[in-house]
């Protein structure tokens, strides 16, 4: 009679166990940037970066919210700094953009940031928002 109770119980035990399906890569929402309908993580490898970008002397910087890269300086991140001028009230302001572009953490002689970026696409660069916690040092 024990062994009745115990093999009933393993079987009620194994078949109530769900099948919970595993969620696919594919089934995971990506975030799209509306204005172009475009995927934050394509097929090709770029990713969608929206952040602060500023080139002064020879180095260029794109921060976002979580992340700062180097940026290499190419014939793309030249025309974004020419975009970005219009929004400049002096050199070293910051300006909001998004592009897409490669990331990687290879060693760089003249970039010493951990992760860096070349830019592939410029979709958008904006003015910077005003922010009132700012102390400009004038001479």
């Amino acid at each position: 009679m024990k062994k009745i109770i115990y093999l009933l119980f393993v079987l009620i035990a194994f078949t109530n166990c769900k099948n919970d399906a595993k969620t696919k890569p594919e089934d995971v929402p990506v975030a799209t940037d509306k204005s172009s309908g475009r995927t934050e993580k394509q097929s090709d490898g770029l990713t969608l970066l929206k952040g602060e970008f500023v080139y002064f002397g020879d180095a260029a910087v794109l921060q976002t919210h979580n992340e700062i890269y180097g940026v290499y300086v190419t014939d793309k991140m030249l025309e974004l700094n020419a975009k970005a001028k219009q929004y400049k009230r002096q050199p070293t302001d910051m300006v909001d953009v998004i592009i897409r572009g490669k990331i990687t953490n290879k060693k760089d002689d003249k970039i010493l940031w951990e992760n860096k970026v070349e830019i592939v696409e410029i979709i958008n660069v904006s003015k910077p928002k005003e922010s009132s916690n700012v102390v400009k040092l004038e001479q």
